[in-house]
């Protein structure tokens, strides 16, 4: 019988149906803040306002971030209109894009069925399937990370012609400077970093010869400077910022409030690589071993790669989740490498973690219901509970599954991985299609509609001690911030006549101005209820209170 990774028919309709149930399920949620509302809304301003090079978010200058994402979520605006998708777009297709280089770089650094059991595991992980169907920075970043990884290896394995070496490492320059662009300097400091750290590992002293450092550096400039030194010129109190303030202060200062442990991102990938865990540890062992006769040490490069990056963010006083998705392409191609002489046992223990994982979660799953912690939010845990549910049953099944696979088919490793696989990428899309009603309550767009009906063209719309990051893109307009500046601070210090600083500011313009709409918490309008404030409710969720003060007799 044909292996399965030598069946191209069967190639090809597994990847056709990846990448059709991919792309389709990134426009079956509301975007949820406050990632996906940021980013988004950055996008769409940009399109509305023509301004290519200046970011804004809410109208406001927004200099955290570098523009790669806001054009591409621009871009795809414009050519497809807005929507769900379409800001999810450019996250999806670096999500297929990462999947694709991981296959190509196992394939031709190991052998093609590396390239295939690799696909599996990055194409079938929790972290990489879940980012890649949300509109963050960071599956942007791990892409093109992704694309310098996978370049870096292709180039410098000992069999490269020449030719090849120069265009696949001018290919790695071109990632590093895409995930400069991406989110900062990051996307240059941590592959140099694991460059040096592997040097030192491998006593490769060679493999900087083999750089092409001179094309390369003109190319990641090419790329880069551009924008930084137009952004400069646009607005000089851009570079102390960016540079300063958004990297080595970000890094070193706890002032974000997103500080963690040491062991914050541990459980983080656990569960990230699930169903892939029982491999974890054997994968990234195997990174260690020396390669006999072989000058370049891939599984080496790779390890330092996961390990180095680890421990960054982990050493980090500023945390998020997220942070960790780059080292997942590394684990898939050393999992993927390992799982062709994976024993029996370790199959076998890998199929029965994620069968495990579905029994003790069932019980779990039908408290889910009574998680509330809101009245208003109680029907929306019942409605995610059979969901959660479904998703345990999904493990659980699929790795009853694999168990039975495993014992028809002892000798071949196609069919489990092929099954597990299966199983992880279902068990994410139940997970978060499911919590679609929670999502939607918390982005705030079932108000819109009552919102919009109170709205003109020129109604003032303030955002009272809260800044909902969703609301702006589904009302497609921009909000007068008050009281509280969130995530704007530096923006608002650059450009004070935005917005409001104080309630006493606001509260002037409200009772004496013309008729205005406010979006505020439910504390804050309990307060303004005490004052006697003249309003009206117009919509209400368990988050949000939304007023006018036109007051109806």
């Amino acid at each position: 019988m044909t292996p399965l990774y030598r069946s191209r028919s069967f190639i090809l309709s597994l990847g056709i149906a990846f990448a059709l149930v991919w792309l389709y399920v990134l426009g079956t949620r509301t975007l949820v803040p406050t990632d996906e509302g940021r980013y988004a809304e950055m996008g769409r301003e940009m399109l509305v306002s023509g301004d290519w090079i200046t970011t804004r978010l809410n109208g406001i200058k927004y200099f955290e971030k570098p523009p790669l994402q806001t054009w591409m979520n621009a871009l795809s605006f414009g050519l497809f209109g807005l929507g769900e998708w379409q800001a999810r777009l450019w996250t999806g297709l670096c999500g297929l894009a990462g999947v694709g280089l991981v296959a190509v770089a196992a394939r031709k650094v190991f052998n093609p069925h590396a390239g295939f059991l690799a696909a599996l595991v990055l194409g079938s992980s929790f972290y990489w399937v879940a980012l890649g169907h949300i509109n963050t920075l960071d599956m942007g970043l791990s892409c093109m990370m992704t694309l310098a990884l996978c370049s870096l290896l292709i180039a410098q394995r000992d069999a490269a012609a020449p030719a090849e070496r120069r265009n696949w490492m001018l290919a790695c320059w071109a990632g590093m400077a895409l995930a400069v662009l991406s989110k900062g300097l990051i996307g240059i400091v941590l592959p140099g970093g694991v460059l040096v750290l592997y040097t030192i590992a491998s006593r490769d002293w060679a493999i900087w010869k083999r750089l092409h450092i001179a094309k390369g550096l003109a190319l990641f400039l090419l790329i880069t400077a551009p924008w930084f030194i137009l952004v400069s010129l646009k607005n000089p109190e851009f570079p102390y910022f960016f540079f300063i303030h958004e990297h080595f202060e970000r890094f070193l200062l706890k002032e974000h409030h997103r500080e963690g442990g040491w062991y914050y991102f541990i459980p983080l990938l656990l569960v990230g690589v699930l169903p892939w865990l029982g491999m974890l540890f054997q994968g990234l062992a195997s990174g260690f071993r020396r390669e006999a006769a072989a000058n370049f040490q891939p599984r080496k490069l790779l390890a330092v790669w996961l390990i180095f990056i680890f421990l960054f963010f982990s050493f980090s006083k500023s945390k998020l989740p997220s942070y960790i998705l780059p080292v997942f392409p590394a684990l898939a191609l050393l999992i993927g490498a390992y799982m062709e002489t994976a024993s029996r046992k370790t199959w076998i223990v890998t199929a029965g973690l994620i069968a495990a994982l579905g029994a003790v979660g069932l019980p779990f799953a039908f408290r889910v219901a009574s998680m509330a912690k809101h009245p208003l939010e109680a029907p929306l845990y019942a409605a995610y509970q059979p969901w959660v549910v479904a998703a345990a049953l999904v493990a659980l099944a699929g790795g009853l599954f694999t168990l039975l696979v495993l014992r028809m088919r002892r000798n071949e490793t196609d069919p489990p991985a092929v099954s597990l696989a299966i199983t992880g990428f279902i068990l994410v899309l139940v997970l978060m299609q499911g919590h679609e009603p929670l999502g939607r309550n918390s982005s705030g767009q079932p108000l819109v509609g009552a919102i919009n009906a109170e709205l003109t063209l020129t109604t003032p719309l303030y955002a009272l001690g809260r800044y909902d990051q969703t609301l702006p893109f589904y009302l497609r307009r921009t909000m007068t911030m008050v009281e509280h500046a969130d995530e704007l601070s530096y923006g608002l210090s650059q450009q004070p006549e935005l917005w409001l600083p104080t309630r006493a500011l606001f509260l002037e313009k409200w009772t004496a101005g013309p008729k205005s709409v406010a979006v505020t918490s439910p504390s804050i309008y309990a307060e303004l209820e005490k004052m006697n404030v003249p309003m009206r409710v117009i919509a209400r969720d368990s988050r949000r209170v939304v007023i006018t003060n036109e007051v109806k007799k």
